[in-house]
């Protein structure tokens, strides 16, 4: 298993802190009442867990690491609800349509980044896993 390099590594965590700082900056901003900002910030929260969650039980998977077939579906779930509760949140928002693109894309960059940040994590600790093994020739979990 090979390390990511530290430029992903990087690009990984800029996109998901310009993702997140973005879409609360917007928020913050925003002329819309206080129920309403923090319904779009509560999606913001659930989209990132939920989008780390379904990659790391999608990595499980393929790694052969068990994954119950419920944890899987309520991680697609969760993802593809979130973008949904985004999307039906915008559609019915009195804001400019620049405004709606706006928080969809800082959205999803967001999604994309902790994705990209999870995997990255996972890589960097299967790379040491892997160099302690071969260095040690046991294998540590």
């Amino acid at each position: 298993m090979q390390k990511p390099s530290n430029a992903f590594i990087a690009a990984s965590w800029v996109a998901l802190l310009v993702g997140m700082v973005a879409f609360m900056v917007g928020l913050w901003n925003a002329t819309m009442p206080l129920s309403e900002k923090g319904y779009y910030f509560t999606v913001l929260l659930y989209g990132l867990f939920a989008a780390i969650s379904l990659q790391k039980s999608v990595r499980d998977q393929l790694e052969g690491i068990p994954v119950t077939s419920i944890y899987y579906g309520l991680s697609w779930f969760a993802t593809l609800s979130a973008i949904l509760l985004l999307a039906v949140g915008l559609w019915n928002a009195t804001l400019l349509l620049s405004e709606k693109g706006f928080y969809a894309m800082s959205f999803m960059l967001a999604l994309f980044g902790a994705i990209a940040v999870q995997k990255n994590t996972r890589d960097a600790q299967s790379s040491r896993s892997a160099d302690q093994t071969a260095e040690t020739g046991f294998t540590v979990r």
